[in-house]
């Protein structure tokens, strides 16, 4: 495992609350983040990390694993800001950073990274995911990583009103023995329809996700975000 090293030697936190936060959330666990990914800019002036948690399996069920650290270091006054989130794919979190600037390449995972994609379907949705942040929301997410069944289900609503299948449900199971994960995607009209399926699944029932093509939307419906207990509160920018 491969600590991070925020390159932070010369620079003092920008203000209190990053101070506290950061020592809270990505020093004192220092010792259980595994960098997946990393990228500096040459000028010094930002850092990204791809990390995964390894404590997480033992916090609260269903707690996402992989963190988005993006670093902003002031040259001139000697000081460092940073936002973080935590999300439950890698690519959502490449596809976080990418969003606040850094190049996509910069944070692919290498091949001795996790696990491997299993097929072209995967790669091809993993590849529009880095680049659907504009496109979805995230709603909700549940992560389980028992060794014969390590599954992450994350519950999307997309931003264009018009789009038949609004509720998306991506289906990440991983095979430890091969070292390779699958990536899967389903529609559904509504957010308490898209819940049933991902509780039927977290059941260990075998479902097949409904084809985004042939959801239908319910007229006059408005989904509302679910309450979740796994839910994180999001990174804060300062």
């Amino acid at each position: 495992m491969i600590e991070p090293d925020y390159r932070l030697d010369g620079y003092a936190p920008a203000d209190a609350w990053i101070k506290g936060v950061f020592q809270q959330v990505f020093e004192a666990e220092l010792h259980t983040l595994a960098v997946l990914a990393e990228h500096h800019t040459l000028d010094g002036a930002h850092s990204y990390f791809v990390l995964h948690d390894t404590a997480a399996t033992w916090g609260p069920p269903h707690t996402s694993q992989v963190l988005a650290l993006h670093l902003r270091r002031d040259m001139a006054s000697s000081t460092y800001r940073f936002a973080h989130e935590r999300l439950p794919l890698a690519a959502m979190v490449q596809s976080w950073l990418i969003q606040r600037g850094c190049p996509a390449d910069a944070v692919a995972l290498g091949p001795d990274v996790g696990t491997q994609p299993a097929d072209d379907t995967t790669r091809a949705l993993e590849q529009r995911v880095r680049g659907d942040a504009g496109h979805f929301s995230f709603l909700d997410s549940f992560t389980r990583d028992h060794p014969y069944d390590v599954l992450t289900l994350v519950v999307l609503r997309s931003r264009d009103a018009s789009d038949p299948a609004r509720i998306r449900v991506l289906c990440e199971e991983a095979d430890l023995n091969a070292g390779t994960h699958t990536l899967r995607e389903g529609g559904f009209s509504t957010v308490a329809d898209a819940l049933a399926w991902c509780d039927q699944r977290l059941a260990a029932l075998e479902m097949d996700l409904p084809p985004v093509d042939r959801a239908t939307s319910h007229a006059g419906h408005v989904a509302s975000p679910p309450a979740s207990p796994a839910r994180t509160v999001p990174g804060r920018s300062r």
